[in-house]
């Protein structure tokens, strides 16, 4: 009877790990783990029962018996060791809550490190995220012991992979609640997880939590970031697909690269929330910026700088703003211009990238403002200045630098210079060469300024400049300089610290042509030059290189009998000529020639082709009788170095940035033409509006005189109301024949004014009647408004025969001409209304 109950090894392992006999569960745990270590690969026979009911690990870690929890969590842990990712995601679900509950707060410390270290291999095999995602409850627990077991288990991942891999920010935000915890336990815990953010994070994490903590634990955790401030972690295990990337850049020689990346500055600017600071201004801030007063214009902006003191800020349309900041850089008072400077620092550290669209508004008056010669403004502007360049690069504010040490004004060109050396120290990416250039010709022209201050920043520059870009780069530009200016830039380039180094293109090597590409190169050659099958007993001229004459002795590569080859060159000889002769090798013969072609394969070729050099290297031979061949000189091979492959690739870029340019500048130059003709059509319609103002006045006036002097004035502002100044007249064909044009009353027009001005003058009783003569010997005069204005409607052309012409366009410039003779007219058939005003006052 206790045999049939001892003999449990029948019963399949799943079955035995959930027996409710402790000892066999363990023993079954043991046996899984055996199994394990044993396999094969992550699809062996042994993982499957485990992945299909991936739910039994749930009752493994949380084994009631302790010796039996121990040896199934050491199963786990092998479960993911060598069953990989698909083993991770299936039973993860499954055993991070009991892990927690059972595992971290387990009296055998073994337990406990093979618990931390299975929520590590949890992490290791996947990502992060889940795994702290399911760990940030239980910092809410109502038992101490497994807020600070969890709190722990937190610190520990932290530490082995870092705050670039695992993300801080949610974790950051449980610490005040760690803090203020009842249990003295909780609390130290908490202390030690904060200890290891500094680590990675330094300063930035104190405005995320520290203002909420009490004075007594500020005190103790200053103090413990003292002790921890010097130091400079690194990411200790890394994720399987990092270990992938790893391998990878070290097959290529790129390890160190790679750990560059992981070795970055801490950077805390994505743990904050953004803000939104445009409501929190004022609406009096406007007003009060403006005001006459420095102190009413020194608060609103003290008032700005609070609000946009912020670690990030939302991003919304701030133009209004840098606007108003940029007014206050030209302030006469200077308190003013350090709190505007102030606020412009606040604003591009919280902006970033956001802030790089107002810097062409800000940055320019907030350079030239460094003439100022106190250091507190000198100081202001120059963080100002840095923040705008983190929030850039080095190329959007070169130009504007490059400007600024052409100045005058000699304290703006020695801060300008301080200022490009920590641009120079600070870019990641290396200058262009264009960049180089320009500034090494402004630089070393500053290297015999007057002022020692700037000759010693210019040196610096260099230096700096040398240090990104290699000696060999700056040497072209440090020509004609002396021996003293040389050895003081090599100074500075020994010691200057940069964070960009220009690294040279790598060559591109061309892969080799595959089997395919080969075939249809053949095709190709076959199809392009047909004359080149030429019978094996033909001699083949020493010039005719385009030939192929192993490719002819193949039955598929031979032309059909049918077909006539017809290709540019051929080489079989014409009737009546003889070829000349070939030159023959005395020492080489053909099989030789053979067995060195198969034996020394030609590079391939960057042009495509199946060998080196294309179609012109290959030597055209054809057997001879005494077994000889003739042989003809190789011409050189194209394409054969690296930096021919590098240079073409180069041009190849150039070509394309090229097209690029010129697509953007032909459609900048259409825009410019559609603007101009706008500006021109708005021109004219301003100059059109203007004559018919000024005829409209003249109308009035004259109806004015007309009405005074006599009824026949108002028939007359009538009739030239409706048939000339009115647009088009109500009945055209009336308008058109009772004004009409002649050259031959033209010619009249001199001695009819002349006449008509004595007989006004000489009559006071003149009769409005004979002035029309004028008009009648003029061609019909319209409105220019009213002609360039009826756009969709039928053109209608007046001649001096009376008769229409639909459609035809009149030209602008005549309307012009039209309406200064009308306004001519009206002139002068004012001030005959005026004499004749007089002539009657004297009579």
């Amino acid at each position: 009877m206790a045999d049939q109950e001892d003999d449990y090894s029948t019963l399949p392992l799943t079955d035995r790990a959930t027996h409710k006999v402790w000892k066999v569960r363990k023993q079954a745990y043991e046996e899984t783990t055996k199994e394990f270590e044993k396999s094969g690969s992550e699809s062996d026979a042994c993982f499957r029962p485990w992945l299909n009911d991936s739910s039994l690990w749930k009752g493994i870690v949380a084994d009631s018996n302790v010796a039996a929890q121990q040896e199934g969590i050491n199963c786990l842990h092998a479960f993911l060791q060598f069953g990989g990712s698909n083993a991770s995601l299936r039973s993860r679900p499954h055993t991070i809550a009991p892990l927690v509950e059972k595992g971290l707060v387990s009296s055998k410390a073994s337990t406990k490190l093979k618990t931390i270290d299975v929520l590590l291999l949890y992490i290791e095999l996947d990502i992060p995220a889940p795994v702290v995602d399911e760990l940030l409850p239980f910092l809410s627990h109502k038992m101490p012991k497994i807020v600070a077991a969890t709190t722990n288990a937190l610190c520990t991942i932290y530490r082995e992979f870092g705050t670039k891999t695992v993300d801080p920010k949610p974790v950051l935000k449980q610490l005040p609640k760690l803090f203020a915890h009842g249990d003295k336990n909780v609390r130290a815990e908490a202390v030690n997880l904060t200890v290891e953010f500094y680590r990675w994070l330094k300063d930035g994490i104190k405005p995320i939590f520290f203002n909420e903590l009490k004075p007594v634990q500020q005190k103790e955790l200053d103090e413990a970031f003292e002790k921890v401030k010097g130091d400079s972690p690194k990411q200790s295990r890394l994720l399987r697909s990092q270990q992938v990337a790893l391998a990878e850049a070290s097959d290529t020689g790129n390890g160190d690269d790679a750990d560059g990346e992981l070795d970055g500055e801490p950077d805390t600017f994505d743990l904050f929330e953004p803000v939104d600071i445009l409501n929190k201004i004022p609406k009096d801030f406007w007003d009060q910026v403006n005001s006459t007063k420095w102190k009413d214009r020194k608060e609103s902006l003290e008032l700005l700088h609070g609000i946009v003191k912020v670690p990030r800020i939302k991003e919304e349309d701030f133009s209004e703003v840098a606007r108003i900041l940029a007014k206050s850089m030209k302030d006469a008072n200077v308190t003013v211009v350090i709190v505007a400077a102030n606020c412009v620092e606040c604003l591009a550290k919280g902006l970033r990238t956001g802030f790089a669209r107002y810097r062409p508004i800000i940055f320019v008056p907030t350079a030239e403002r460094l003439k100022e010669k106190k250091q507190a403004v000198a100081d202001a502007l120059a963080a100002a200045l840095d923040a705008m360049f983190g929030s850039t690069s080095l190329s959007d504010i070169i130009e504007d630098t490059i400007e600024l040490l052409k100045s005058k004004n000699p304290q703006v060109k020695l801060e300008s210079l301080k200022f490009l050396n920590r641009c120079l120290k600070e870019t990641r990416v290396a200058p262009s060469k264009p960049e180089v250039k320009l500034i090494s010709d402004t630089v070393t022209r500053l290297l015999t300024d007057t002022l020692e201050a700037t000759r010693t920043a210019a040196a610096e520059s260099m230096g700096t400049l040398m240090k990104i870009m290699g000696e060999r780069a700056m040497n072209p530009f440090l020509d004609g300089l002396d021996d003293i200016r040389k050895s003081k830039i090599k100074e500075f380039f020994e010691t200057a610290q940069v964070k960009a180094k220009d690294k040279p293109p790598a060559p591109v090597a061309s892969a080799p042509p595959s089997s395919t590409s080969r075939l249809q190169v053949k095709k190709k050659i076959g199809a392009k030059a047909p004359g080149t099958q030429a019978q094996s007993s033909r001699p083949t001229a020493p010039g005719a290189t385009r030939g192929v004459a192993e490719e002819a002795s193949s039955p598929a590569k031979r032309v059909p009998s049918g077909i006539k080859p017809t290709g540019s060159k051929q080489l079989a000889s014409k009737p009546g000529k003889k070829l000349p002769p070939a030159l023959a090798s005395p020492t080489r013969s053909t099989t030789q020639v053979e067995d060195n072609a198969s034996h020394n394969t030609p590079a391939p070729s960057k042009f495509g082709l199946g060998t080196r050099g294309g179609l012109t290297s290959r030597t055209l031979q054809v057997p001879q009788a005494n077994g000889k061949a003739q042989e003809t000189p190789r011409p050189p091979e194209l394409g054969s170095s690296s930096a021919d492959r590098v240079e073409l690739e180069n041009l190849r870029l150039e070509k394309e940035n090229w097209v690029t340019e010129a697509v953007s500048h032909r459609a900048e130059k259409d825009k410019l033409l559609q603007e101009l003709n706008n500006i021109k059509l708005k021109t004219a319609q301003e100059n059109l509006e203007k004559k018919q103002r000024e005829i409209d006045r003249l109308k009035r006036e004259l109806a004015r005189f007309s009405r005074a002097s006599s009824p026949a004035g108002a028939e007359l502002m009538d009739t030239l109301t409706q048939d000339t100044f009115g647009g088009y007249p109500r009945d055209r064909t009336a308008s058109a024949s009772g004004i009409l044009a002649s050259s031959e009353h033209s010619r009249g027009i001199g001695a009819a004014s002349r006449t008509r001005n004595r007989s006004s003058l000489a009559n006071p009783s003149y009769n409005i009647e004979d002035s029309m003569g004028i008009y009648s010997n003029r061609e019909l005069i319209r409105s220019p408004i009213s002609e360039s204005g009826s756009s969709g409607r039928e053109r209608v052309q007046q001649t001096a025969d009376g008769d229409v012409r639909p459609g035809d366009t009149p030209d602008p410039n005549e309307n012009w001409k039209r309406a200064a003779q009308v306004t001519s007219q009206l002139k002068m058939r004012i001030e005959q209304m005026k004499a004749r005003q007089h002539m009657r006052g004297v009579s």
